[in-house]
């Protein structure tokens, strides 16, 4: 399945776990009700602090007014599923790639304002453990490398660049990522965030 263009990454991605549930729930406010005799001067009110001998205990039922509307509060925007990125965060990524051994792998390049980076997202069932590489390719030959250790536990996982300041224009950035049967292992899969096809071995 290919993905074109700058993506989504939940959208793209069925091996990254999405999180579930809206952000920042918040309760609705209670109405408050007064049982003492304070009196409203003018558009002035005065808010008594002192109980009178005869007030009933904070948690009975008192005399209480209409409760007031609650105050509006604005609606949370919706964003698009960028894995917690940010709504800032540009995704190119490459279609997700499978090998006959197992491996899974799909490839994005990352630009968050002023940084870039490589992520790999991955799941293993080869039935043992892997090694990956991942590269990031940038303008004037820049190149950033990460080692990254691939448990055979055929869970989805995640192999990152560190982030580096963008250098020129960011569509220019690359990545490739190759997952191995250790380090003198055979290669089993390469995925680049520009790959055109299938390329597992």
């Amino acid at each position: 399945m290919a993905l074109a263009g700058v993506v989504a990454l939940m959208a793209a991605l069925p091996l990254a776990v999405a999180s579930a549930g809206p952000v920042g729930d918040v309760d609705s406010a209670t109405p408050r009700t007064s049982d003492d005799g304070s009196r409203a001067s003018g558009d002035a009110v005065r808010a008594s602090g002192a109980r009178g001998s005869d007030d009933a205990p904070a948690a009975a039922t008192g005399r209480a007014g209409a409760p007031k509307a609650p105050e509006p509060r604005s609606a949370p925007s919706e964003s698009p599923l960028t894995l917690g990125l940010g709504l800032a965060t540009a995704a190119r990524c490459g279609p997700e790639l499978a090998s006959p051994d197992g491996i899974e792998a799909q490839t994005c390049v990352l630009t968050q304002g002023r940084d870039t980076w490589a992520r790999t997202y991955y799941r293993n069932a080869t039935g043992g453990d892997l090694t990956s590489v991942l590269t990031l390719m940038g303008p004037s030959d820049r190149t950033v490398r990460m080692h990254c250790a691939v448990g055979a536990d055929d869970e989805p996982g995640v192999c990152e660049t560190p982030r580096e300041r963008t250098a020129g224009d960011a569509g220019a950035y690359t990545a490739v990522v190759e997952f191995a049967k250790g380090d003198e292992g055979p290669l089993l899969l390469r995925s680049g965030s520009n790959s055109p096809a299938q390329t597992a071995r």
